[in-house]
């Protein structure tokens, strides 16, 4: 069994007055793809925020490689070799898609080189000189993947990646998950997308109402599709 990256346990979040999370536990074993599932509102977005520190106060544990984060700053979980790609994507759009790529300090033990970038993203070498806002939105979100890649970070919490996307630019998403779960990068999808996600995940989580309700492994997809439909509609 490989060891767990990310273990939350008993996890509770807010923004100002609002309680969002309720008790969130979950794990992640190193070089695992897990996919969070549930509607909107439930609290995926906010679960992956929590876990790099971006909501309001947050109690319980999140362990990460060993080390309890929870009382930790952004910067401070950054440099635990962890990269989140949020639903906005972030990018700087008066800067070119490869100064975007030299602006990340490095968090981890080195990340990828830009020949590395360019050679699973063809289509950013292509666009290197062209400012982001002169991107097309799946090359936007290639270079918010991307720039995350160039931090060094192994634990990668993606944020809907796939949402508003030609197909044939999700198919290339789906191509490079693939590709980090095999060089051994660890990663969480929070995605509406359930056939995106589908194949690509090794364990699911459903959220509803802030708290996680369910748990199945991959193999155990067709036994759950009533679940699925009941609590995601799909």
């Amino acid at each position: 069994m490989a060891a767990e990256l990310l273990k939350i346990d008993n996890l509770h979040a807010w923004y100002g007055e609002s309680h969002v999370l309720h008790g969130v536990s979950m794990t992640v074993a190193e070089g695992e793809v897990v996919s969070i599932l549930g509607r909107n509102g439930a609290g995926r977005t906010t679960t992956l925020r929590a876990i790099v520190g971006l909501t309001g106060s947050r109690k319980g544990s999140i362990r990460i490689g060993g080390h309890e984060a929870v009382k930790l700053p952004p910067h401070r979980i950054a440099r635990l070799g962890v990269g989140y790609c949020p639903e906005e994507r972030g990018i700087f759009a008066s800067l070119s898609a490869e100064e975007n790529l030299l602006l990340p300090p490095p968090v981890g033990a080195g990340g990828m080189s830009l020949a590395e970038i360019y050679d699973m993203f063809p289509n950013l070498k292509e666009r290197a000189t062209s400012p982001g806002t002169r991107l097309s939105g799946g090359e936007q979100q290639m270079l918010a993947v991307a720039r995350i890649l160039r931090t060094g970070a192994r634990l990668l919490l993606l944020d809907e990646i796939s949402e508003g996307l030609a197909p044939v630019i999700v198919q290339k998403l789906a191509e490079t998950i693939r590709t980090l779960k095999a060089k051994g990068y660890t990663i969480v999808l929070v995605e509406q997308n359930f056939r995106f996600a589908a194949p690509l995940a090794d364990r699911f989580y459903v959220m509803e109402h802030g708290k996680m309700v369910r748990e199945f492994a991959r193999h155990e997809l067709s036994a759950n599709t009533g679940m699925l439909q009941e609590y995601l509609g799909v």
